[in-house]
């Protein structure tokens, strides 16, 4: 009896570590999985890359406390194939690590340029020269995963909460002014349910589906982020940003950008959604 009890408590501890580590597990037959490791001094990173009849679209989420995108993405490529690198770290928005008894933390969407780094680093407390160099390649390390097969854009997926960040942030009067170059509101929609985009034509094509978007300005400050990053490197950008648990607007949204992104970069290869899943 003591034998099974303590066996039936290892095989319960034993899944649970699984479920830590694969927080995602392959939710269809036929995802693949691959992963690459990263360690910030105590803390863990996984990239994990969820794939599906490749080649196709190529997903990244960065946060690990945003499963809203990941969970659009798999329904999206369970119809149209494609990837999603999935951002592993303990269900947590930031990096927080600690190294030579120093905790650091960071928002990991603010280490992918040179100026918007440290700043990012600071904003939490401690910085040092070694952890930023340590941040600058992690960051570089997510790019060349996410690139593998150097697919030349970069398509993020962000989850926000209900009524704290949306479209109406970029208007003019609003916090996020100067960091929007235009911006198209569809009053229908859900205030936080929106694309952002570096790239006029993409800005374009969204508008005319009339869904919130935001056409990034080329002033906006350098806070480190992936935008500013694809910016910089004229590399063009898509994110779909709904609020947590709207899956089938974010899946929506999804399709709109693959779409766009499809249609103003057709030497991408990028397919189009099929058009039994299109939405629009």
């Amino acid at each position: 009896m003591t034998i099974k009890k303590y066996t039936m408590i290892f095989i319960l501890l034993i899944t649970n570590i699984f479920m830590v580590k694969a927080q995602h597990p392959p939710v269809f037959d036929g995802m693949t999985t691959d992963s690459t490791k990263i360690m910030l001094g105590d803390l863990e990173l996984d990239l994990v890359r969820y794939s599906y009849q490749t080649p196709g679209i190529n997903f990244l989420a960065i946060h690990d406390n945003e499963d809203t995108g990941v969970k659009a993405a798999f329904d999206y490529i369970a119809m149209n194939g494609g990837s999603i690198l999935d951002c592993q770290y303990g269900g947590a928005r930031n990096f927080k690590f600690t190294e030579d008894e120093i905790t650091y933390q960071t928002d990991p969407n603010s280490i992918y340029t040179d100026e918007g780094l440290p700043l990012g680093l600071a904003k939490y407390g401690a910085s040092s020269e070694p952890v930023i160099a340590e941040l600058k390649n992690t960051g570089k390390i997510i790019m060349k995963t996410y690139n593998q097969n150097r697919p030349g854009y970069i398509f993020t997926l962000h989850n926000n909460a209900d009524g704290g960040f949306g479209i109406q942030s970029y208007l003019p009067e609003n916090e996020l002014g100067s960091t929007a170059d235009s911006v198209h509101v569809n009053y229908e929609m859900d205030e936080d349910d929106m694309i952002l985009v570096t790239e006029l034509k993409l800005f374009n094509l969204l508008k005319k589906e009339d869904v919130n978007v935001v056409l990034q300005s080329q002033e906006a400050v350098d806070d480190g982020s992936l935008s500013i990053y694809a910016m910089q490197n004229k590399i063009p950008y898509i994110n779909v940003e709904v609020q947590h648990g709207h899956q089938d607007e974010n899946l929506r949204l999804i399709q709109m950008g693959v779409k766009a992104m499809a249609e103003a970069h057709p030497e991408k290869g990028i397919k189009k959604p099929a058009e039994s899943t299109a939405g629009f």
